[in-house]
């Protein structure tokens, strides 16, 4: 594929995708609570969502209620084809990319904030009129969520104690005109190590929030330890994927960095020691959508972000995502390819063929890892790679192998390992009592009193690979290898 290095902004992304016939557009008026994804769910939205969905085209809504201007463009990310185009790779070959990205970091470059996009406009907190509900056309997934969402903002801030920089995605509700609740999900993300010790020293932890940016930069942001371990800047992933550093710029109101091409800029503080109940304007008991499928619960104690600016691009567009669309599963999911990838190859060089996230696990939840085995020896070295991902990506709950002549991107391919290579009494391997996600429904003490506390699971392997000494009792039916291009097919 071409090389895509040259796109260093959300713009010149949907220019590519116009090009492409990724996207579509509507000037229909839309309404940013619970309408407008309920519009994208038949669209696109595709992933864990109630059905019917698809994978289909990104989306611009042009004309938002409430919002004279505004547009929001949806479902950037929410094909893996699509993802491939956006990065210049092909879409089977995505994790090998990252993990080379991952390997060969580009740290960002600070520019001067007169050159900065994302600083064309800027209101700030202390004006009497502001009001963060207003400038920002952020949506609400459905009619009961906690409150509109920016589920796409880049979170940048920096260690108290290291000086050491990172950026996240997490989970944002607006409370108020200047206000944000901001959910950390305990022991799982750096910035809340980082927010956790700015409490600790009775300091309030300077945030920056970027939306609308580069999409290398939104998959770079996903990336977890053992990867990218405490002090490690993915923004430097996203600078090796495109061959270039990323640009940040200096803050307006706060002492931290922002991405300088950013459609939106947040710049705030996470304040010590205060939290808020995240559905305090709604009382619905709801969070938002969450990517296993299920509206996630409302948490009682969210950190608190006073807001202190909001910059933006002239004539900015809001990016925002459906949780358990295509869209996560292609942000979180392709990273977890790479790290996998990378600790496996690392300890058995050249047996594991690829790793594919599919939607069905929401990009977390499972993977299918190809193996191949050459000797005799590799028997048994498949289930300690299984072993390797599970330690490489401690959120993964169910892994499936297969054999190198089964396509793991082919679920209809996977489920007939499952039932001709397979049996459950010889073939399950599990490992109970382990930490996992919080999400899953079924990871709770309400669901067996087996299990302990809530995020704790049984994950379990299904050794889908044929025993090395019987490879040859299970080839696949051969058939004539055709140039299929010869033959006029209409």
């Amino acid at each position: 594929m071409e090389d895509k290095s040259n796109i260093f902004d959300l713009r010149m992304a949907i220019e590519l995708l116009k090009e492409e016939g990724e996207i579509v557009e509507t000037d229909v008026e839309v309404e940013p609570h619970a309408e407008l994804a309920g519009v994208y769910r038949y669209i696109g939205a595709g992933g864990t969502v109630m059905r019917p969905t698809k994978t289909g085209p990104a989306m611009i809504f042009n004309n938002i209620k409430g919002h004279p201007g505004a547009k929001v463009i949806i479902g950037v990310l929410a094909s893996r084809i699509r993802v491939g185009k956006l990065l210049g790779v092909k879409p089977e070959a995505l994790g090998f990319f990252l993990r080379e990205s991952a390997n060969n970091p580009i740290p960002p470059v600070i520019i001067d904030g007169k050159g900065a996009k994302c600083q064309e406009i800027v209101h700030l907190a202390t004006d009497p009129d502001f009001d963060i509900r207003r400038l920002v056309p952020a949506p609400t997934n459905t009619a009961v969520d906690a409150g509109p969402y920016i589920t796409l903002g880049m979170c940048y801030a920096t260690h108290p104690d290291t000086g050491k920089s990172d950026v996240t995605i997490h989970r944002l509700c607006i409370q108020g005109k200047d206000e944000l609740s901001i959910f950390f999900t305990p022991g799982a993300r750096h910035i809340g190590a980082m927010a956790e010790r700015a409490s600790e020293l009775g300091i309030p932890l300077p945030i920056s929030i970027s939306i609308g940016v580069d999409p290398a930069i939104e998959i770079a942001s996903c990336f977890e330890p053992p990867t990218t371990p405490l002090g490690f800047d993915e923004l430097t992933i996203a600078g090796a994927m495109r061959d270039k550093p990323v640009q940040l710029v200096s803050c307006v109101t706060i002492k931290e960095k922002a991405i300088a091409n950013a459609e939106y800029v947040i710049e705030g503080v996470v304040l010590p020691g205060v939290t808020v109940k995240e559905d305090k304007n709604t009382g619905t008991g709801y969070a938002m959508p969450e990517f296993p499928g299920y509206t996630g619960p409302a948490y009682d104690h969210c950190s608190v972000i006073k807001v202190k600016a909001v910059t933006h691009r002239k004539n900015p567009i809001m990016q925002t995502c459906i949780g358990p669309s295509e869209e996560h599963v292609s942000l979180v999911g392709i990273p977890t390819e790479a790290s996998i990838i990378d600790m496996v190859e690392k300890a058995m060089p050249g047996r594991l063929q690829n790793v594919y996230a599919p939607s069905c696990g929401g990009g977390k939840y499972m993977v299918v890892m190809q193996f191949k085995k050459s000797v005799a020896s590799d028997e048994g070295r498949q289930r300690q790679a299984a072993l390797l991902a599970f330690s490489s990506f401690s959120e993964l709950k169910h892994i499936i192998l297969v054999d190198e002549d089964v396509d793991p991107y082919d679920m209809s391919d996977v489920l007939w390992a499952l039932n001709t290579r397979y049996q459950g009494n010889l073939d399950t391997i599990f490992i109970p009592g382990v930490r996992c996600h919080p999400l899953d429904p079924t990871q709770n003490p309400e669901y067996s009193a087996t299990i302990t506390d809530i995020g704790i699971s049984c994950k379990t392997i299904y050794d889908c690979t044929v025993p090395f000494h019987l490879k040859e009792s299970f080839k696949r039916a051969q058939f004539m290898e055709v140039d299929v291009n010869k033959y006029e097919i209409y």
